[in-house]
């Protein structure tokens, strides 16, 4: 079946509203800094200058979870990849104000840079919110499916962690039926309460707060690489 990693199209709007004087000149002056780069092998000295541990989160939204990630553990470099400018813009915000130096940005697809780092070399994915497309002829283009996980699970180093958050119902059973077929993960709640609480090293996301708002659950799934 097809999924994201053979049908490579980004759907929806790259850019919303326009950009401010002050977010375009973040765009043209810091975004270069951090990009990372285009083409290439990728790993931690070629985006760092040092041997690091890596972590990764597809589609970033605005950037909190991964800035909060970022500032809580400066000696890990930390990979952000979402294609929408106004995100990489609330990214940039965060990154210019907490003057984190471990953060490299893609705005692209993040398979493409999933793909060029080397096996093993990742100690934590997160996707976190993605979106659901939940109608049943659109479950293709879901990243939980077999060809993203194929891929993100070798790139992951074994003992370490892929982390899902959701608060759709249809993602969450997909999620749950798609991860507990495979024999390369292994989800890591004992209890409810593993994956109705969010961890205390999982900073919160505004569209998790939306969900609380709209009186959504929130499901938080933790998945490590066997």
């Amino acid at each position: 079946m097809s999924d994201p990693t053979t049908i490579r199209r980004l759907y929806g709007r790259r850019q919303g509203h326009k950009l401010r004087h002050g977010q375009a000149s973040l765009v043209e002056e810091l975004l270069p800094e951090i990009a990372v780069p285009e083409s290439g092998p990728l790993d931690a000295r070629t985006l760092f200058g040092d041997d690091r541990p890596l972590e990764l989160e597809i589609g970033f939204g605005a950037g909190e979870h991964l800035a909060g990630q970022a500032a809580a553990r400066p000696d890990h470099g930390f990979i952000g990849c979402e294609p929408f400018l106004n995100g990489v813009v609330g990214a940039l915000n965060h990154i210019r104000d907490a003057e984190l130096d471990n953060v490299r940005l893609h705005m692209g697809d993040a398979l493409d840079v999933i793909e060029r780092l080397p096996d093993a070399s990742l100690s934590r994915v997160y996707l976190l919110h993605p979106d659901p497309w939940p109608k049943a002829r659109h479950a293709k283009r879901r990243m939980v499916n077999d060809g993203p996980l194929d891929l993100i699970a070798a790139k992951l180093e074994p003992g370490c962690e892929f982390r899902l958050g959701t608060d759709d119902p249809t993602y969450c059973r997909w999620a749950m039926m798609v991860m507990n077929r495979r024999r390369d993960f292994e989800w890591t709640a004992r209890t409810p309460q593993d994956f109705l609480v969010r961890p205390d090293d999982w900073p919160e996301t505004r569209y998790e707060r939306k969900a609380r708002r709209h009186g959504h659950e929130v499901w938080y799934f933790r998945y490590r690489r066997v």
